[in-house]
């Protein structure tokens, strides 16, 4: 197993200990304990079983290589060897990505919100792009994705804010928090001149239980508004749309996707709960200077990641130091690449 990502022994010392635990009489007395055992055994399970299978695999390339390593036409069974061994490296790459997946709720699904920065039409079409990468990158994991809030303007998108549901969509897309530079040759001016524009990409984890987080009443201000947008005539007639403000972070966070008030109230409080954690999380690792996207300008010398159209065609992680000349293909949603060098970087 790759050495500081997860402790093998320790897992299955923990996995030893948890299965005994299910054969004891009372072990269906708490059935919310119980439940939590077997999830727990499930995801070590899934951890480490693909690792057992992987070893499996390189000892049986191992045993076969030492069969024939001393016969004259050992050349005949080379091709068979080497097609081993890249599937086994195929299999190895995919495997280590996700033991990097190992902080706290890497596994969850995520909220991600993308704001425009100063620049008008330019900078809302930027959203809207950003927008579609992401959701190609989505459709192409076969995640499920809701779009809680979106505010359009002219030429594009000024915010929006989706939820995306899938296994361990929290743990790839941490990595796309922050501000994204875009270069080029904005349609949108008569006169064909470069612009450089930003916008801000947030990704927090969604949390189920938020033991984590204590929002009290005198932390917020809760204001609703008329909603906008898709949703038919209902949602123009009523104040459904919620927006929160959290007095001490300046986070605001607002919903209007579903039909009532009660219901956009729920989902902001957790999209807040969520976004917090993240805020907290940053105090108390002493990175918010380095890591907050809340309190940094979205603009030049902030960015972590540059996407340049003319006069040349660059992507550029500023993080990992990552380029990819394919300019097209990462605006279809293959960021993965980005998403892997960022993980084995964090790691680092």
């Amino acid at each position: 197993m790759p050495g500081g990502v997860f402790d093998s022994v320790t897992l299955q010392k923990e996995l030893n200990v948890l299965e005994q635990k299910t054969f004891t009489p009372t072990f269906w007395n708490n059935r919310e304990d119980a439940e939590k055992t077997y999830s727990r055994i499930s995801f070590i399970k899934e951890t480490l079983d693909p690792w057992t299978k992987l070893l499996n695999e390189t000892q049986e390339i191992s045993d076969f290589y030492d069969l024939y390593k001393d016969e004259p036409d050992l050349s005949e069974v080379e091709d068979d060897i080497s097609n081993q061994i890249m599937r086994a490296k195929k299999n190895f790459d995919v495997l280590y990505i996700k033991s990097l997946l190992s902080e706290k709720y890497d596994r969850n699904n995520a909220f991600i919100t993308i704001h425009s920065g100063a620049g008008g039409t330019e900078a809302c079409d930027w959203v809207n792009m950003l927008l579609r990468m992401y959701l190609r990158w989505i459709e192409k994991r076969g995640f499920k994705v809701q779009i809680l809030d979106i505010l359009e303007a002219e030429g594009g998108v000024k915010s929006v804010t989706l939820e995306v549901s899938g296994k361990n969509t929290y743990g790839y897309l941490k990595s796309e928090s922050g501000v994204h530079r875009l270069v080029r040759i904005s349609p949108f001016d008569s006169n064909k001149r470069r612009h450089t524009t930003f916008a801000s990409v947030h990704v927090s984890p969604v949390i189920e239980e938020m033991g984590d987080v204590e929002i009290r009443p005198d932390d917020i201000r809760i204001d609703t508004y008329r909603a906008s947008g898709a949703g038919g005539q209902h949602v123009n007639k009523t104040d459904s749309a919620v927006r929160i403000t959290h007095f001490e972070s300046g986070l605001v966070v607002q919903c209007q996707n579903e039909r009532s008030q009660h219901k956009n109230k729920s989902m902001a409080m957790k999209v807040l709960s969520s976004r917090l954690y993240e805020y907290y999380k940053e105090i108390n690792e002493a990175e918010k200077s380095k890591h907050s996207i809340e309190k940094k300008d979205i603009s030049w010398g902030n960015q972590i990641r540059s996407y340049v159209f003319q006069p040349y065609t660059m992507i550029k992680d500023h993080r990992t130091s990552l380029q990819s000349g394919n300019i097209q293909a990462v605006m279809d949603g293959d960021i993965n690449m980005f998403i892997e060098a960022y993980l084995q970087w964090k790691m680092k």
